[in-house]
């Protein structure tokens, strides 16, 4: 089969892979994964993250991380993980490409405001939407709606970050509050995901690779913004190792340069950590199959111990520092009241909805027009969130850091 290449025996092999919803006849020049990849670079969903926040707003300057760049970032080290263990670095790609399809705009914040505005109609989560975007708000195809991505390529993108129900069938420890989003129990109703298992290990590289991106370019985007000053990375262990590595073998670099070397090491200290540890997971379960890493009851593409420490060190400095920074912060509530009052707004008049979007909403109950309207917002950029408020609105805020 084209694009066929060594594999381990615990990866998945696009040639033997569980199918399609709708089944499809075979590509002659790609296997499954490089179809899902690729159509899911080629979605209106996957273009739109081009104008989509990560920590700082797409106007506060064209070097900051955008959810676009964040993603292709996740995509390279997902695939570089995958490469050194023998993994199929297509399907890695693919997840790692499709992982935050379902972010809002204006990052967490955006998730947070939907989440509270559908709270009485099962709430919002991006890894749902996401699901909801591939399976069904996609209109691209004559034969379906959304992408009709192979069953591993959806089996990562919803389980990417762990089992969803434990093995008596009730949620796991993040949905156990309010349950399992309905979008993904009803997908699974008709092609079951196998909730209760890790996913694959191509699936669990992209998770892992999500964090190693977020840690060094958060860093970075901070350092550019002036949030965070270099002088006070010496206070996490990990990072003053690398800074004083830094010093020892290019004294009195200067600031730009050295942040660039600091982030570079970041990603390779902790790539190659996770190769390292998941190498010694692997070869201790000796798993014969994707499915034996799936059963395993633990994740293996995992951090070891003192590189998982210095993970949480940097993520507890980060977070006072960076994430709830007194000018994120102020940004964030700015942001929070775009999207409530938009929520606002088109669910009290839905016919201010485009022309699509109202279709079928002349008689419908309130939890359907909520559940389109919130569709319609987790879709919008950044950018075009802030148009329609101010068409919509009085008083739109800038939402730039001062």
């Amino acid at each position: 089969m084209a694009g066929e290449r060594w594999r381990a025996d615990y990866a998945c092999d696009p040639a033997a892979g569980r199918g399609r919803l709708h089944a499809e006849a075979p590509s002659p020049t790609r296997t499954d994964f490089q179809r899902d990849r690729d159509r899911i670079v080629h979605s209106a969903a996957f273009r739109r993250l081009t104008h989509k926040t990560q920590v700082f707003v797409y106007h506060e300057g064209d070097h900051f991380r955008t959810r676009l760049t964040h993603t292709l970032e996740v995509s390279q080290i997902a695939r570089a993980i995958a490469r050194s263990l023998g993994l199929d670095e297509d399907l890695a790609e693919a997840i790692a490409l499709s992982h935050d399809l379902g972010h809002p705009p204006f990052g967490h914040t955006g998730e947070d405001a939907l989440d509270t505005c559908l709270a009485a109609f099962g709430g919002f989560d991006h890894n749902a939407q996401a699901l909801r975007i591939v399976t069904r708000l996609e209109h691209r195809y004559a034969a379906f709606d959304g992408l009709n991505l192979a069953w591993e390529t959806l089996e990562g993108l919803v389980k990417h970050n762990g089992p969803l129900l434990d093995e008596a069938g009730r949620p796991t420890e993040r949905y156990r509050a309010r349950g399992v989003p309905g979008a993904i129990l009803e997908y699974d109703a008709l092609q079951p995901l196998g909730l209760a298992l890790h996913a694959s290990a191509e699936a669990q590289a992209a998770a892992i690779a999500d964090d190693i991106a977020y840690n060094a370019h958060d860093l970075d985007d901070g350092l550019r913004a002036g949030i965070l000053q270099l002088e006070e990375l010496g206070s996490v262990p990990f990072l003053a190792g690398l800074l004083a590595e830094i010093e020892r073998l290019h004294p009195d670099l200067d600031a730009t340069r050295t942040v660039h070397e600091l982030t570079r090491r970041v990603i390779t200290r902790f790539v190659e950590d996770v190769v390292t540890e998941a190498g010694r997971r692997i070869s201790a379960l000796r798993p014969g199959s994707a499915d034996d890493i799936r059963a395993a009851g633990e994740a293996v593409v995992v951090f070891s111990q003192p590189l998982a420490e210095a993970d949480r060190s940097l993520k507890r400095h980060l977070l006072p520092k960076l994430y709830r920074h007194e000018k994120v912060m102020a940004v964030r509530r700015d942001a929070d009241r775009v999207v409530r009052d938009l929520f606002a707004v088109f669910t009290a008049s839905p016919s201010r909805l485009p022309a699509d979007w109202r279709q079928g909403l002349e008689d419908a109950d309130e939890a359907r027009i909520a559940r389109r309207v919130g569709d319609y917002i987790a879709g919008m950029t950044d950018r075009y969130a802030l148009l329609e408020h101010r068409r919509l609105c009085q008083h739109t805020p800038d939402l730039r850091i001062g």
